[in-house]
Order: C-alpha cells, then sequence, then structure tokens
C-alpha cells in the first residue's frame, strides 16, 4: 500500500467516525429519572427533548435558550427560572443563596436583557435551622443588591422531616431588552470568535472538596457572581457580538457542543487558550474529571465577529469578573456539528456532550 492510499484510508476512516457521532442524537430510553438528567449534558438533552418538548410545544420554548424572549407590546422581556439544591449549602465563595440570585440574572444577561425582577420560593424541611435560613436569605438580599434586582414576589412550602435534604430554592426573573439588541445561534459565522470571561471549572470544584468526601485540599473557590455589568460592557464594546451563553451544568464543553448542533457549524476550541487555574487542574486531574465539563457559576462564552474581538476581550479583562478572559477558539464551517479541541500535544480530539453525572448537585 502507498503512503497516499494509507493517508487517504485513514482519512475516509475519520469522516466516517464523525459522520456516525453526527448522526447520533441523544433519545430518552432510561425508565426512571437518574441523576445525569440533571447534568446539563446528554441525558438532560434527551429528556427536555422527548418529554417537555412534546408536551410543551411552543415557539418561544423550542429556542432551548437561558430563557424565554416575549414580545408585552412594545417591550421585550427577557423570562428565566432555576432550581438550585447544591450540597453543601454552603461553599467557599458563596451559598445555596448567591447561586439562586446569580443563576437567574445571569440566564437573563445571556439573551442580552437588563436582569430586574426576581421571585423566589422557597422549599424547606421541618427542623431546618432558623439560623442557617437567615444567613442565607441574608446572601440573597446582598446578591440580588449587587445585581441590583429586586425580588418582589415568592413563596414558602414546608414538607416532612427527611423529605427535602434541608431546603431547595427556586427563582425565577424578568429582565428588559433594549431595543435594536438581538442574539441567537443563527448569528453565528464561519470565522468568528469565541471567547471566555475568566478561569473555568471553578465552581464544580469548589462545592466537590466542600463536601470533604475526597482526602484533598486546595484553594479554590467558586465564581458564582452577576454577569450583567460584564456583559454590558462586553455588548459596548463589541456590539456585533452573535451569542452568550453561562456555561453551567456540563461546563464549557457541553455549550459549545449545543452551539455547534444549533448552528450546523464546527466549533474548534484551542486547549493551550483554555484559562484553568493551576489549583484547579490539579484537582481535575486527581480525580480523572475534565474541566472543560465541570460547571461554572460566573462566566461567559461569547461569540463574536473577528473584527471586533480585540474590543470584546479589552472589555472583559477591564470587568472585575473578567480579568482572566481570553479567547479560545473560533467557529469553522467543517466538520458541521462538532466541536474539536486541538490538544497541547498538536493532536485533534472531538469534545462530546457530557455523558453521566460526575459532579451531582453543584448548583
Amino acid at each position: 500500500m502507498t503512503v497516499t492510499s494509507a493517508r487517504d484510508g485513514r482519512e475516509s476512516a475519520v469522516l466516517e467516525r464523525i459522520e456516525a457521532f453526527r448522526r447520533r442524537r441523544p433519545r430518552l430510553t432510561d425508565e426512571v429519572v437518574t441523576l445525569a438528567h440533571g447534568a446539563g449534558g446528554k441525558a438532560s438533552a434527551a429528556l427536555v427533548d422527548a418529554l417537555f418538548l412534546d408536551a410543551f410545544a411552543n415557539e418561544p420554548l423550542s429556542e432551548l435558550a437561558d430563557g424565554a424572549t416575549i414580545q408585552v407590546g412594545t417591550s421585550r422581556l427577557a423570562f428565566s427560572t432555576d432550581s438550585f439544591v447544591v450540597a453543601p449549602r454552603t461553599f467557599p465563595g458563596g451559598s445555596i443563596g448567591h447561586l439562586a440570585v446569580h443563576g437567574t440574572v445571569n440566564d437573563l444577561a445571556m439573551l442580552g436583557a437588563r436582569p430586574a425582577w426576581l421571585s423566589s420560593a422557597f422549599v424547606l424541611e421541618e427542623g431546618f435551622p432558623m439560623a442557617e435560613l437567615r444567613d442565607i436569605v441574608a446572601d440573597m438580599a446582598s446578591a440580588a443588591a449587587a445585581a441590583e434586582v429586586a425580588i418582589v414576589t415568592g413563596d414558602t412550602k414546608v414538607v416532612n422531616r427527611g423529605a427535602a435534604d434541608g431546603m431547595y430554592v427556586t427563582t425565577a426573573g424578568v429582565g428588559v431588552i433594549p431595543d435594536g439588541r438581538v442574539l441567537g445561534p443563527e448569528l453565528v459565522r464561519p470565522g468568528d470568535v469565541v471567547l471566555v470571561s475568566g478561569t473555568i471549572a471553578d465552581h464544580g470544584m469548589a462545592v466537590m472538596l466542600a463536601r470533604g468526601d475526597l482526602a484533598l485540599e486546595a484553594d479554590i473557590r467558586s465564581d458564582t457572581a452577576p454577569l450583567g455589568g460584564l456583559v454590558a460592557d462586553l455588548l459596548a464594546a463589541a456590539p456585533g457580538t452573535r451569542w452568550l451563553r453561562d456555561p453551567t451544568r456540563g461546563g464549557v464543553g457541553t455549550v459549545c457542543n449545543e452551539l455547534a448542533h444549533s448552528t450546523e457549524l464546527a466549533v474548534v476550541l484551542d486547549e493551550r487558550a483554555l484559562p484553568v487555574a493551576p489549583a484547579v487542574t490539579g484537582a481535575c486531574d486527581l480525580l480523572g474529571i475534565d474541566p472543560l465539563y465541570v460547571a461554572n457559576e460566573g462566566k461567559v462564552v461569547a461569540v463574536v465577529p473577528p473584527d471586533q474581538a480585540d474590543a470584546a476581550l479589552a472589555a472583559m479583562r477591564a470587568h472585575p469578573f473578567g480579568r482572566d478572559a481570553a479567547v479560545i477558539g473560533e467557529i469553522r464551517s467543517e466538520p458541521e456539528r462538532i466541536v474539536v479541541l486541538l490538544t497541547s500535544f498538536g493532536g485533534t480530539r472531538i469534545v462530546d456532550m457530557l455523558v453521566g453525572d460526575p459532579l451531582p448537585r453543584i448548583c
């Protein structure tokens, strides 16, 4: 066999594997709910696609964004909701109270909205310490003040002892989208640049280590933060920004897969450019976890046109929550619907959606 035919054979095999990968679509085959259905990866996508989309089919829901964009008279509103079940409830850098505010205001910011109002609903277990409840509510109040939103309504339910693992919190939020602002995967084009606003995997690893189940000690703090101000600065500097997403459950790898699937384009990431704190890298290596799949609670992944990439990066780095921002990749036309990682060793590998749930209950 000649060198040329051998190379052609390898390339053909690679193309066949890519095509087989592309044809795969998450299917709901489970007979019971598992932790993986809440991890934001393949199982979550299958559950949403096969169950909730079929039952609740409507145009805003079909966008599968961080929230819904709704036209009310002459105003465009963003509407989002989220539940929080993190364990432990307090961890280095934050608490369930901070997450309950930041998670929802960030989802609104990803739609280009200015977050304005929140609701909060508490499911409390009988016997829950009132002192801890006061602390968590105080965290929510301070987080809301910092995000410049008001918690305007809510609800409280109490269940029998042992029925709720202490506390669950659900928040919903409404924000106002400025006139003329449009974001979405349909705007993304080959040649566009992919940025992230800072180090990844901080939150998931901080929560994991805070559980105390592992004989690991590291100075890792959650990145939980409100991103409305950073996003506003980014959009002012790069008004042509195409798409935004906060890489929470499933991490950067999963949201890039969602982008590739919805655009039918390729997302090519550079492993050497991914910002990961040394302590997080060490913890992930010891646990065999890829930081690309670990949740963040204070980061944004942005796709911007190439001529605005420098301005976008500078705007992010000028903000306190974006000091470690980096360009991490680009959009290409091929291979369609695939995320490719250019490895630090000079090779490439496909980045699939998250399978399973290596870090359950991190938000």
